[in-house]
């Protein structure tokens, strides 16, 4: 990860990346915690607060990871009206909107904490310029089969306009989880962020190492952007009840997979362990 504010990490002696993997795993050992790599990048910016999270390394057991609230953004991702809302994307294809709302309220606990922290906030939007020129054509008309022949670009019988097209209400963000003064908004065309957007320019601009996320769906959107940032060396904290999606079933191995071999994409928690943290620390 590219940052100015990040140390460079020595090249010889005990500043190799192997020696100090093997003296966080030892220290981890002792302690139970996933320490912040202060060698890394450097001195914390805020306040160091520590997270529970499970099924960490095996099924069954948890550890606690150890955040710079000064390092640390909240990531909301796609809390859009076609997405969560009446007569939107999601709602046209005939799916229950209880799934995806889900993560509304959790999502809102979280921002309410958090803002009154250092600790910085992110959003991101999916949606398609009014052209469509960044649709590809197979997404199109995967859209129009799935939304009964109502597909992205158009506007659905009762419908409050064309869907996930930028500049129109359903693809704003609900006005319950809106974006505050000085909040970054990341737009999309893709499932994903890193490759299409300047999300990793803003999260660098902020200094941002750990990212805590939520948002809709879990099995896509989400999933995809975790999946991005982890490999570009985020530490990726999942909070399982802030996420939502169309299928239950998909919601819940999207979780699991999260978890497989120690935690390959990241670590999940859920909003309660996760505000307890920044409340006794922070606030």
């Amino acid at each position: 990860m590219s940052n100015q504010d990040f140390v460079q990490a020595p090249r010889d002696g005990r500043g190799t990346y192997l020696e100090k993997v093997t003296e966080a795993y030892e220290r981890y050992q002792e302690t139970g915690v996933i320490h912040y790599p202060e060698w890394l990048y450097g001195p914390p910016k805020g306040e160091l607060f520590r997270v529970e999270v499970e099924d960490c390394p095996e099924f069954g057991e948890t550890a606690e990871l150890e955040f710079d609230s000064g390092r640390t953004a909240f990531l909301s991702i796609d809390m859009q009206q076609d997405f969560c809302g009446y007569d939107g994307y999601v709602d046209t294809m005939g799916y229950d909107l209880g799934q995806t709302r889900r993560a509304v309220e959790p999502i809102k606990e979280v921002l309410e904490t958090v803002r009154r922290t250092e600790i910085d906030v992110v959003h991101t939007r999916e949606g398609h310029d009014p052209q469509l020129a960044d649709a590809p054509f197979n997404k199109l008309l995967r859209s129009k089969m799935a939304g009964d022949g109502h597909g992205i670009g158009e506007t659905p019988p009762g419908g409050v306009g064309p869907l996930l097209t930028r500049g129109h209400e359903n693809w704003d963000i609900i006005d319950e989880l809106a974006p505050e003064a000085g909040e970054p908004v990341v737009d999309k065309p893709t499932k994903g962020a890193f490759g299409n957007t300047n999300i990793d320019m803003v999260l660098n601009r902020l200094g941002a190492t750990h990212l805590v996320i939520a948002g809709i769906t879990t099995d896509v959107c989400v999933h995809t952007i975790m999946r991005e940032a982890n490999d570009r060396g985020y530490w990726c904290t999942l909070l399982k009840d802030a996420t939502g999606a169309t299928d239950p079933g998909n919601r819940d191995a999207a979780i699991k997979s999260v978890k497989m071999q120690g935690g390959v994409f990241g670590w999940v928690s859920d909003t309660e362990r996760f505000t307890e943290a920044v409340e006794s620390a922070l606030v």
